[in-house]
């Protein structure tokens, strides 16, 4: 065979690899991707909290203006979650966390965190979206990025759920369902 023809075969057999390689990957990620963005950050033991790391305290505003630290929340479980009003999949969610708020009530303590930086995201932006939407959940306004800071937030939204005693038990990254908002009080509430 020709140097050319060796060439050519050698390029088809490493496209076919790519292509096998790429429809594995798609069939595997489908068969065991979890139904969410619900991120196990550690568990359990019968000793104690096992590996479960101690939610880093902030301050934020309320709607009244008063400060609010997370420890304030603790003694029940707290599902904090991070947005703007800017954010498109934040907007997508805030039905489901409204509606899910309502069904629990004053069992679980949700800290709706707003992440202002005074050009894109306001605290009058942020109030402006939540009030003409008629959402009834608790608002906290990130006035001075503390608590994006202490959870290093790159991305919104985010979604911490914290057991009563102050330790992460899971946390969602990107916009999540009702399902899956109830799956983490879940896990919380044990």
């Amino acid at each position: 065979m020709s140097k050319k023809t060796n060439t050519v075969l050698l390029i088809v057999f490493f496209a076919l690899i790519i292509a096998m390689s790429a429809f594995l990957y798609n069939e595997l990620t489908r068969e065991y991707a979890p139904d969410q963005d619900l991120i196990q950050i550690g568990a359990e033991t019968k000793e104690g909290k096992g590996n479960l790391k101690k939610a880093e305290d902030f301050m934020v505003v309320n709607i009244d203006g008063k400060y609010v630290k997370l420890s304030d929340m603790l003694g029940r479980p707290v599902v904090v979650n991070f947005w703007a009003s800017w954010c498109s999949p934040c907007k997508e969610e805030m039905p489901e966390f409204n509606k899910v708020y309502e069904e629990y009530g004053t069992a679980v303590a949700f800290m709706m965190v707003d992440l202002v930086d005074g050009n894109r995201e306001t605290r009058e932006k942020g109030l402006e979206f939540i009030t003409s939407r008629g959402y009834r959940f608790p608002v906290y306004f990130d006035m001075y990025q503390e608590a994006a800071k202490a959870y290093g937030i790159t991305s919104i939204p985010m979604t911490l759920f914290i057991d009563k005693d102050g330790y992460i038990v899971t946390k969602a990254i990107g916009a999540i369902d009702e399902d899956t908002l109830k799956k983490g009080i879940e896990l919380i509430r044990k």
